[in-house]
């Protein structure tokens, strides 16, 4: 028995990521070489569900079941743009899936990644990269970090979600927001529920 490889499939996928760099990440400010060739070297529809491949390249998050999903590629592609990740960093990535790992695993050696903030451990790290929104920042992330460490998230206020990055200075992390973005908020970075009439 012959077995026909799937070509025209793996054809399609590579046309449809190198149709993804070129529509959605450069003509939105996503630029730098390193970054479109970790794109162009990660194969994004090996993190979805078989089901999920036909549209794994598609400009808007890629639901994966249990309440998750994979965020667009432009989100992925402005965190490692505000990043600015080297070689020399020691990146955490708090992640349900593997993509984004993978991508910073192009950028940087050292990559570890955590399906939560609770499993994560290790450290100190320079970058953090953080796979959603958070309302909060749980004061556990500065265990985490280098001193003048940096974390890129999403800040989640109101129901708008934007791309966000953080420093640690004196043992304290604080966000900056900087751009809109479209993140998932990640229910482990719930801000605390409070009462009122």
């Amino acid at each position: 028995m012959t077995v026909v490889e799937d070509r025209p499939a793996a054809d399609e996928m590579l046309v449809a990521r190198r149709a993804m760099i070129d529509s959605q990440l450069r003509v939105s400010g996503v630029n730098s070489p390193a970054i479109l060739n970790a794109f162009n070297a990660v194969p994004r529809e090996d993190f979805v569900p078989a089901e999920r491949r036909a549209v794994a390249y598609i400009d808007r998050a890629v639901p994966l079941g249990d309440g998750r999903s994979l965020s667009p590629a432009l989100t992925y592609g402005q965190m490692l743009e505000a990043a600015q990740t080297g070689r020399e960093d020691s990146v955490l990535v708090i992640s349900p899936n593997g993509y984004l790992a993978a991508l910073a695993a192009q950028l940087a050696d050292s990559v570890t990644r955590a399906e939560s903030l609770a499993s994560a451990q290790g450290g100190p790290y320079s970058l953090i990269l953080i796979d959603g929104a958070a309302e909060v920042l749980p004061d556990s992330l500065a265990g985490l970090l280098a001193e003048d460490g940096r974390i890129v998230t999403g800040i989640a206020d109101r129901g708008v979600t934007r791309l966000a990055m953080a420093r640690k200075a004196l043992g304290k992390v604080v966000a900056t927001p900087l751009a809109e973005a479209d993140f998932a908020v990640l229910a482990e970075f719930a801000a605390p529920k409070t009462w009122s009439f």
